[in-house]
């Protein structure tokens, strides 16, 4: 008997590797909006692999500058020149608004949070590092001992001193039933009282959405004001764009824009929807932070020729198509779609987010507990009306997480809703 892919998958991957539906997917190939699964059913895709196809499947310009990299060389390393590399990097410095800026290209956005924070600690020389709680910044050794998500934290042993703020979260919590003024009073208290505990302390590292954690985000404003005291500390201010940056939230190229009362980070991270997924993560940071490295370092596979390419392209078709407005748009319309079926549902507590960038958070009807049983049914009830969703949320992964690629249509925002409202109903 032939044995299934899942079976074939669980025989030699590991058991903590996520996969999602009862019956897992393959998927096949995509175009557009729209990805098709190995028995040939068609999905509407409003996840984009984890917000990392931003623009499109099989968007011509990208698969062409590709193709015709990996046909001149596909590889070389950053102990040569590598022309896309400047090129992408020229673009990237520009459009992250920090001055006299630096670009280093990683693989992925663990890989950019990583360098981020040897980058931070080499600067300071120092080992402490402000973090937010419900936070997610990647799966490496560092990154997951700055993670103030106990679900994807799977060690307490870390080699950075981690502390933790209040504000990442504004409808739940200690603070949850203030204003948005004195929520930020609230939290730059808890944040002055902390550093008033401690001292040398590296950088505060922040999601301006919290994407894993259920795309929770604070007020506006929030970093500007936490900003105002780093300062006076001489702490830096890391921003990870991985999910928010490249114009996702509409409103803003960069999530640390709705903050921009405190002018730019100093260290920006990204990855994700640059490449429209090739693997392309990244740092962006003052030439002073960036420099600070005394020791020899390169990286094989960070700037590599083809993923460049692929950014290139990427990039250039975002900006000229405008899908920042089409984010800001569409997304608006899409949000207040889901808002409005939201206020129907009893097992829906709150609709939020920004762009094309939603969460759903889902719980038991009459209560204010978080229901990720309700979740995954409704994930799957999805997937079978031909949707594709994610899920995510605090400690109990009780939130819908909806990010479909920019360009997506007025059209197929409202078939998307619609899937999404009848799974929700059937739940």
């Amino acid at each position: 008997m032939t044995r299934s892919l899942h079976d074939r998958h669980r025989a030699v991957l590991p058991d903590w590797l996520a996969l999602y539906y009862r019956e897992p997917i393959e998927i096949t190939h995509g175009e557009g909006r729209h990805v098709w699964d190995a028995s040939g059913k068609k999905y509407l895709d409003f996840f984009g692999g984890i917000l990392t196809t931003m623009t499109a499947h099989a968007l011509p310009e990208v698969t062409k500058a590709v193709a015709e990299q990996a046909g001149r060389i596909i590889h070389s390393s950053t102990l040569y020149l590598d022309r896309p590399m400047v090129e992408l990097a020229e673009r990237i410095a520009q459009l992250s608004g920090i001055p006299d800026a630096r670009v280093f290209f990683t693989t992925s956005g663990t890989e950019a949070n990583d360098t981020a924070l040897l980058l931070a600690t080499a600067h300071r020389r120092s080992s402490q590092i402000l973090a937010m709680r419900n936070s997610y910044h990647g799966r490496s050794f560092s990154a997951v001992g700055i993670t103030g998500n106990r679900s994807w934290s799977p060690t307490g042993l870390s080699p950075l001193q981690t502390l933790y703020v209040h504000g990442g979260v504004r409808t739940r919590g200690p603070y949850a039933h203030l204003s948005d003024a004195r929520f930020i009073e609230a939290c730059v208290a808890d944040l002055e009282d902390l550093l008033g505990h401690t001292r040398d302390v590296a950088a505060l590292i922040a999601e301006p959405i919290q994407g894993v954690g259920g795309f929770t985000s604070p007020p506006d404003g929030l970093y500007a004001a936490f900003r105002e005291v780093l300062n006076r500390h001489g702490i830096l201010w890391i921003t990870d764009e991985v999910q928010t940056g490249w114009g996702r939230t509409g409103d803003h190229f960069w999530g640390w824009q709705a903050h921009a009362d405190s002018g730019p980070p100093d260290i920006l991270t990204f990855a994700k929807g640059i490449g429209n997924g090739m693997s392309i993560g990244g740092v962006v940071a003052r030439a002073d932070v960036m420099n600070c490295l005394d020791s020899n370092s390169i990286s094989t596979f960070g700037g590599s020729p083809v993923t460049m390419a692929a950014g290139l392209a990427n990039l250039g078709h975002l900006l000229e198509h405008d899908l920042q407005g089409n984010a800001r748009r569409v997304g608006g319309l899409l949000i207040e779609r889901l808002r409005a079926i939201g206020a129907q549902l009893p097992i829906v507590r709150e609709v939020r987010g920004r762009g094309l960038m939603a969460g759903i958070e889902l719980v038991r009807p009459g209560t204010d507990e978080a229901d990720p049983q309700a979740a995954a049914a409704v994930l799957e009830a999805a997937r079978e009306g031909g949707l594709l969703i994610g899920k995510g949320g605090g400690h109990d992964t009780s939130v819908l997480r909806v990010a479909p690629p920019l360009s997506l249509t007025v059209a197929e925002a409202e078939e998307g809703a619609a899937i999404l409202e009848r799974a929700l109903r059937a739940v």
